[in-house]
This record gives structure tokens, C-alpha cells and sequence, in this order.
């Protein structure tokens, strides 16, 4: 027997098990400390079932999140962030997997295997992703070494560009050979690691480099110390086609590189320069559910100010734009969260309160139902009944008045002790009905011993309406002494 099939047999078992032992239940035969056991162990089960669905249902939610980077500081700034996340007791917490590099990070959320990547709008396949939050913005910078004469893209024919992580920047590469026509000016792009680079341009060996970073001081230093020290500082070429670039690939941007950010003296750029700028989002499956995604936006607006002065990276931490048209749609619920429509507990659970509070008067009265059914007692009303009943031969029995007259004593002693318990509702009470049946039917066995043994006809005794109704086949039968 296979696993499978073992399950739907035990489930079959489990199933008959319960309705034998509802059936046992409904019909009383169970005995009253058995009845207890029960509806105790059921309670107890279902207060279990609320508790752990509570605690399912308000435990943090662990989502992976894979990552890579130029020079490794996203992955750092992102495990501090998950760190910072666990810390606030955030309902959705971070699981980091470093991929060294942004294309690979990408490959791993493309093939399911993690539910967040931070990933460029520009590399891999992002049709199942959803933006939570912008991270950062990296800047495409075309640097020519100190010294060179070349100032404008079309100074590059016949060159060689060297580029820093060429298989990550392989569509900005096509769309600056797309709209330049780059290679009818011959211009040869070739990958370089960083490490690299210094001999590369120290040999002149290429004429530029292309490199896609954030602008803060960590990467503006690694960028500087790509060239020899001594020899000057190096030139930016501007992308002036930035607009027309991003008008025909939509994960670009055109951005404007503020005067001196290469600082020197004279400041590099000497004016604001036009080139191209790629958005870095946290991007989540589309099939994450609204909550959580409103959950984790929430909780990394908040802790992100607690990180800025230690990862200045985190300054550039943003909402995605919330336009439908958007290269990279946002997350609804990240969309709910940033727009202030998130919705209160009332507004998700109202519909739920309410009916849950029918059903809690529900629940009370079957509570009510259950806690009667372990009250009552089958043996002591049987056993009132059976008293009742055997009276019967001690009557035919009795020699005299006097033994009729002690019975008749004993009768009404079970009577006002069963009346006084129907009273007070007693669950445990003998039925009204089956009592007055049982007393009427003793009271004519009575008036007829005592008339067999005096010799003088007994006046009936007044019938009860219940009795009245019931007594009809007693009438019936054949009268004996």
C-alpha cells in the first residue's frame, strides 16, 4: 500500500470513527463520564486548532530575496536591512542569498527558486515581477583615462570600450551601438573585471570605459582608483541621445550628472551631463499575496532611516511609480501602501466579525446543548422509572391496609422528590410524561388491592391530563387482582 492510499484509508477509518461516535453521542449511550471525556477532549481540540491557526495565521512570513552587485555592497546593504527587519519584529522578514552578481540573481528569481530579487529594469526576464520599493538608481558613465582627447561618443570610431560587467550590461551596450550606429564607427566593446581595468587603460589598450554604478562616494573612489594616480583626472563623454534612448528602451532613464561629482579641480563634469540612468527596484512575484507585499514595503520605509548613516545607499530607497503604464508595474500591494489606501482591520475582517459573532451565538448554544448532555444523568431518571415500576408487584403482594398504606408513602416520597426536580430543570429529572403515566397506572393497582382486600369498591382515582392521554391502553387491560 502506498503512501497515497494509505492516507485515504486512514482518513476513511478516522472519518467512520467520528460519525460512530457522534451517532453513540446523539443517541445517550454513552456512559456520563464517557460523554465528559468527550465533549472535553473536543473543546480542547478546537481551542488547540484556534491556537495554532493564530499562530499561523500572525507568525512572521520568511520570503528569499537574492541579490549581487558591483563590488558586493548591495548584498550588504540588504542583509543589514533584513537584519534591521528581525530586530523590529517586522511582519515579513528577509532570507538573503548572495548570487554575486546582479544577472545571476536575476536567473534564480526567473527559475522560482527565490520570491525577491533586487534586480535593474534592463537585465533578465522581469514579466513575472512586480516592484516593492526602488532601491537605487545606478548611472551610466562612459570615463575616458587623464589625458584623452576624446569628449563625445562619435571620437570613439575605431576605438575599444572597456566595460565593467559585460554580460550585466549587455542591452546598455546594444542601445548605445543601436542609436549611435556604433558599429559602422567600428567601435569594439570589450568585458573587463575590475581588478583589470588599471592595466587595461594604463596600456592604452582601450580608449574608454563604461561602467553602471550608484553615485556615492564608495563606488565615485573604486571608479577613480581605476586609473593611474598622477596623470590627471579622467573625462566623462556625455550621452546627449539619453532621451531618445529611453523613449525606445523603456527601462532607461535620462539623468543629468551633477557638476563635480567626479570632484578634481576643475570639477569633472564642469556642468550637469546629460547620460542614462537604470532604476534598481526589489522586485517580488506577482503571486505574492497583497498583505504581505503592503507588509514589507511598510516595514522597510520604516527601518531604512535606522541604516542611512552607515549604508548611504539606502538614501536612495523610494516608491516605485505607481503609473499603469509603468516599465516595471508596481505590486498592488505595495501600490496600496505607498497610495494610503492599505486596508484596516475592519475593512478586511468586518464581513468576518460580523458573521463570526452569529456563529459564536451559535457555538453558545450548542455549548449550552453539550454541557446539558454531560449534565444529565440517563441512569437516574432510568432508575426513578424502574423504582416507579417495581412497586407494581409489591402491591399485588400486600396482606393488608397498613402495606398499602406504606406504599402509597413510598410512591409520594419519589414523586415530590422527581416534581421538585422537573422544577428546577433539573437535566437529571425523570420525563414528566413517562412519571404521571407510571404513577396513574400504581394508583389504579392500589384501588384495586384495596378493594380485593376490604371487600369495598374504591372511587377512581382523578387522572391527570397526562396521565389521562397515556392511560388509555392500561384501561384495556384485562383487570386482575
Amino acid at each position: 500500500m502506498d503512501h497515497g492510499q494509505f492516507q485515504k484509508v486512514a482518513g476513511a477509518a478516522a472519518g467512520a470513527a467520528v460519525v460512530a461516535g457522534i451517532a453513540a453521542v446523539a443517541t445517550g449511550r454513552l456512559p456520563r463520564w464517557l460523554r465528559i471525556t468527550v465533549v472535553l477532549g473536543t473543546t480542547l481540540l478546537a481551542f488547540a486548532g484556534g491556537l495554532w491557526g493564530w499562530r499561523y495565521v500572525t507568525a512572521p512570513k520568511t520570503l528569499t530575496v537574492a541579490t549581487g552587485s558591483l563590488g558586493g555592497e548591495t548584498p550588504k546593504v540588504v542583509t543589514a536591512l533584513a537584519a534591521r527587519l528581525a530586530a523590529a519584529k517586522a511582519p515579513v522578514r528577509l532570507k538573503v542569498i548572495d548570487k554575486g552578481s546582479v544577472l545571476h540573481a536575476t536567473e534564480a528569481f526567473s527559475s522560482g527558486e527565490v520570491d525577491l530579487v533586487v534586480g535593474r529594469s534592463d537585465v533578465g526576464d522581469l514579466g513575472d515581477a512586480r516592484a516593492v520599493v526602488i532601491v537605487s538608481n545606478i548611472v551610466v558613465l562612459l570615463v575616458t583615462p587623464p589625458g584623452s582627447k576624446i569628449t563625445e561618443i562619435a571620437e570613439l570610431k575605431g576605438k575599444t570600450v572597456g566595460v565593467i560587467s559585460g554580460p550585466v550590461n549587455r542591452a546598455v551596450v546594444a542601445a548605445l551601438k543601436r542609436e549611435y550606429d556604433l558599429d559602422h564607427l567600428k567601435v569594439t566593446f570589450r568585458d573587463l573585471f575590475v581588478t583589470d581595468a588599471p592595466a587595461s587603460v594604463a596600456s592604452k589598450q582601450v580608449a574608454a570605459i563604461l561602467v553602471v554604478m550608484p553615485l556615492t562616494e564608495k563606488y565615485l573612489a573604486m571608479l577613480r582608483s581605476l586609473f593611474p594616480n598622477g596623470r590627471g583626472a579622467p573625462g566623462l563623454i556625455a550621452i546627449e541621445s539619453a532621451g531618445a534612448i529611453a523613449a525606445v528602451s523603456r527601462a532607461y532613464e535620462s539623468y543629468d550628472v551633477p557638476k563635480g561629482t567626479l570632484r578634481g579641480s576643475p570639477p569633472i563634469p564642469d556642468d550637469d551631463l546629460t547620460t542614462l540612468r537604470v532604476p534598481v527596484h526589489l522586485l517580488v512575484r506577482k503571486t505574492i499575496d497583497e498583505d504581505t507585499v503592503a507588509a514589507l514595503a511598510k516595514a522597510i520605509m520604516d527601518v531604512r532611516r535606522d541604516l542611512v548613516g552607515e549604508y548611504p545607499l539606502l538614501a536612495q530607497i523610494a516608491a516605485p511609480s505607481t503609473d499603469s503604464d509603468a516599465f516595471v508595474p508596481i505590486h498592488p500591494g505595495a501600490a496600496a501602501y505607498f497610495d494610503g489606501n492599505v486596508k484596516t482591520f475592519f475593512d478586511k475582517w468586518g464581513d468576518q466579525i460580523f458573521y463570526g459573532s452569529m456563529l459564536l451565538g451559535g457555538l453558545t448554544s450548542v455549548a449550552a446543548a453539550a454541557w446539558r448532555f454531560m449534565a444529565r444523568d440517563f441512569g437516574r431518571e432510568i432508575n426513578a422509572l424502574a423504582g416507579l415500576r417495581g412497586f407494581a408487584e409489591r402491591i399485588e403482594a400486600a396482606a393488608d391496609e397498613p402495606a398499602l398504606a406504606g406504599i402509597e408513602r413510598e410512591i409520594d416520597t419519589i414523586l415530590h422528590g422527581e416534581l421538585d426536580r422537573i422544577a428546577a430543570r433539573d437535566p437529571d429529572a425523570a420525563d414528566p410524561a413517562a412519571l404521571s403515566l407510571a404513577t396513574h397506572r400504581l394508583e389504579r393497582l392500589i384501588a384495586r388491592r384495596r378493594e380485593a382486600l376490604t371487600g369495598v369498591p374504591a372511587s377512581p382515582p382523578p387522572a391527570t391530563p397526562v396521565a389521562a392521554d397515556a392511560a388509555g391502553p392500561a384501561d384495556a387491560e384485562p383487570q386482575h387482582a
